[in-house]
């Protein structure tokens, strides 16, 4: 149990951050998904539109430090080839 108030506000911020980076990374995977669904239904321009909408979303989660740079850059590699492909 904390004891000191710094180790108690610590507890504290971090639930906040929990929270907050929590949905970030929700929002970040629901515009992935977009794009998954739109690869596997086939719909070549449907996907493209999605990944140009999930590339800034990636971007905005290495920026706020809830994704590193290159899982980011990962995810983006591989997607883009999956709708390269289609």
């Amino acid at each position: 149990m904390a004891n000191t108030p710094q180790a108690k506000k610590r507890i504290r911020r971090n639930a906040r951050r929990a929270e907050i980076n929590g949905a970030r990374m929700s929002r970040i995977r629901n515009f992935l998904k977009k794009v998954e669904v739109a690869i596997e239904g086939g719909d070549k321009d449907g996907a493209q539109s999605a990944l140009k909408t999930a590339q800034p979303e990636l971007a905005r989660g290495v920026a706020r430090g809830v994704l590193h740079k290159n899982t980011a850059a990962r995810k983006m590699s591989r997607l883009t080839k999956r709708v390269a492909a289609l």
